[in-house]
């Protein structure tokens, strides 16, 4: 561990975030899990993936 991260840490402890800060930090995390979630249940579509498809955009 760094010790920019101890005393980044430090910094949190002795001035806490605000409120609406931990809510944005939270739904970030729960949209980041609700994908990963959709993903793994559904698997990716295969429009948005990054494999070569051919000339003009058309599958081979």
């Amino acid at each position: 561990m760094n010790i920019h991260w101890l005393l980044r840490l430090t910094y949190w402890v002795r001035h806490p975030p605000s409120p609406g800060r931990i809510a944005l930090i939270t739904g970030v995390i729960v949209l980041c899990l609700i994908l990963v979630g959709v993903e793994r249940f559904w698997g990716w579509p295969e429009t948005l993936s990054v494999t070569p498809t051919g000339r003009g955009g058309l599958p081979r």
